[in-house]
C-alpha cells in the first residue's frame, strides 16, 4: 500500500521533516531523504499495526497540493 507523506526541511536545524496526514504519531525527520524514507517506513509501519483494518480504509485519500499566493 502507497501512503503520501509531506516534507519540509526545517531552515534552522537542516533537518527533513515528514509526516503523513490523518495517521496520528506518523511523524518523523533526518539529515538526509534517504533516511527520512526509512523512518518513515518504519513508523508507518508502527502506526498500522496499531489500528484494525476498518480504521486504515477511513484514511485519507490524497488529491493534490496547492501554492496559494498571499499578498504580505
Amino acid at each position: 500500500m502507497n501512503y503520501t507523506a509531506y516534507i519540509e526541511k526545517d531552515i534552522d536545524s537542516g533537518l527533513f521533516i515528514g509526516y503523513v496526514p490523518g495517521l496520528t504519531g506518523a511523524h518523523t525527520c533526518a539529515k538526509t531523504m534517504d533516511e527520512l524514507h526509512l523512518h518513515l517506513k518504519e513508523v508507518i509501519s508502527l502506526c498500522l499495526s496499531e489500528m484494525n483494518d476498518e480504521d486504515i480504509r477511513k484514511l485519507p485519500v490524497f488529491t493534490g497540493i496547492s501554492q496559494i499566493k498571499v499578498a504580505v
